[in-house]
């Protein structure tokens, strides 16, 4: 251990949380520490979320639509050979490795090391790297130590997988099993329940409560399972007591229908898919700082109890999505920038959020459960892909897009999609909530044809 190095800000993490700000901060002519467990620029969404699970998920989306237009005369469905599928995931995943390489390299203010975060005092933090302890002094700090992955006390746990061993770089599954149990029917589960029955496991998911995707809008995840692959098999009101090493594979014990009693499907492979928690520093708590269950509590300035101590991304929980990471490390850098007034601020209400299932599904702002639960009134606008020239086209023409919109001024409050171009459709959707504009304005832009983006358009045009 050397004697304690100053520099302007430390970061505790190098994800989507960090690096923006890092960057930012930089070139206003700060030094920046970044310390990440990993050691290298880039959060969990790179090494084990969304960037390798959604190639995963387009050569499963490739594979359906080549099963779809084989009907006409085209080649025969594509087979699977789920190891280069893999390697494929892997070449992505070093691509972008590289590039952050190289864009860190370019910026001599920031430094990265490798090692742990824990707090010392207000100012002063230890990093436990594989050589010992450093200790670092700042004037600020941002805490963007992401979450990971989480694993329910669950006897027989230890022989599920989760999503690091589907989606890490040079993962432990590299073979497509014949059959695959998914505990849990959250975004992930259901994700990897649909994109792995689309490459041609037999897919079975298991979920404790009454429906899958808890918490998102009744209406549009009931469209969405209704447009899922139906060989996917999915049971509710599920509870899963065990899982166990067999013969055959790996056996899940549970409890459906008749209380009591226990019922055993084989698997080939089991996968726990509980989600994720927040990942908190050793130290955190003792200075003062608010930690709820969600994670450490940031106000719309990114600012925790503390205020020159800044907290983004999913650590604090608020929205926990990469991009939502992105804008709050900026707010954060900014609001360093301005001093002890806040000039930036982070709007949740505004940041889509898609579950890239097969089809997808999308949301940003209020939904209609929210909005009846809130009393909040609502006009609704609709179009269904059923007529839209895109989705004819690929053979997708279930789910469609819903608006909503305030009485009277008209000003958009939300939208859902379910069906295609979803996820991309609803960064579109987004940027005009953000931007305060009403269905007149949506109803009179002129979006490209033939694209399932004039479904907004459509959509806005069904109120007059």
């Amino acid at each position: 251990m050397s004697g304690i190095q100053e520099v302007d800000v430390v970061m505790a993490g190098a994800g989507g949380g960090a690096y923006p700000a890092a960057f930012r901060l930089a070139r206003a002519g700060m030094t920046v520490l970044m310390a990440d467990i990993k050691g290298v620029m880039s959060g969990n969404c790179l090494a084990e979320g969304c960037v390798p699970s959604k190639t995963v998920r387009e050569v499963a989306h490739h594979r359906l639509r080549q099963g779809r237009f084989g009907g006409y005369g085209l080649p025969g469905t594509l087979g699977v050979d789920y190891g280069k599928v893999v390697a494929h995931k892997d070449n992505v995943q070093r691509l972008r490795y590289d590039q952050h390489k190289v864009e860190l390299s370019a910026e001599p203010k920031i430094r990265l090391v490798k090692g742990r975060v824990r707090f010392l005092d207000a100012h002063t933090v230890a990093v436990d790297g594989e050589r010992g302890e450093d200790r670092y002094r700042a004037r600020f700090i941002l805490v963007a130590s992401g979450s990971d992955i989480v694993v329910p006390p669950l006897p027989g746990a230890e022989f599920c997988l989760t999503s690091r061993d589907l989606f890490a770089l040079s993962p432990t599954l590299t073979s497509l099993p014949a059959s695959l149990g998914i505990i849990g029917g959250g975004y992930i589960g259901l994700e990897t329940a649909s994109m792995l029955g689309a490459l041609g496991s037999r897919v079975t998911l298991f979920e404790q409560g009454a429906r899958v995707l808890t918490g998102m809008d009744g209406k549009m995840v009931g469209e969405l399972v209704s447009l899922l692959d139906p060989s996917i098999e999915i049971l509710t009101e599920v509870h899963v007591r065990e899982v166990r090493k067999s013969s055959g594979g790996y056996d899940i014990l549970f409890v459906h229908g008749e209380p009591g009693e226990i019922k055993t499907r084989t698997f080939e492979r089991v996968m726990v898919a509980a989600g994720r928690r927040p990942v908190i520093p050793e130290g955190l708590s003792a200075l003062g700082i608010e930690v709820a269950k969600k994670g450490i509590v940031a106000d719309p300035a990114m600012r925790t109890t503390l205020p020159h101590v800044y907290a983004a991304g999913d650590v604090n929980g608020i929205t926990p999505l990469f991009h939502a990471a992105v804008r709050q490390s900026l707010v954060a850098a900014h609001n360093i920038l301005g001093g002890e007034a806040s000039c930036d601020y982070f709007d949740p209400g505004a940041v889509p959020t898609t579950v890239f299932t097969l089809p997808e599904a999308a949301y940003v702002g209020l939904v209609p459960e929210t909005a009846r639960k809130r009393g909040i009134p609502f006009l609704s606008g609709r179009y269904d892909f059923a007529e839209d020239s895109r989705a004819q086209i690929l053979g997708e023409t279930g789910g469609g897009i819903t608006l909503l919109f305030e009485p009277g001024s008209l000003r958009l409050l939300g939208g859902t999609i379910v069906g295609v171009d979803a996820g991309n459709l609803i960064g579109e959707i987004g940027l005009a909530l953000a931007g305060g504009l009403t269905a007149r304005d949506l109803a009179t832009y002129a979006d490209q044809h033939p694209m399932a983006a004039e479904g907004i358009g459509r959509a806005a045009r069904s109120l007059f």
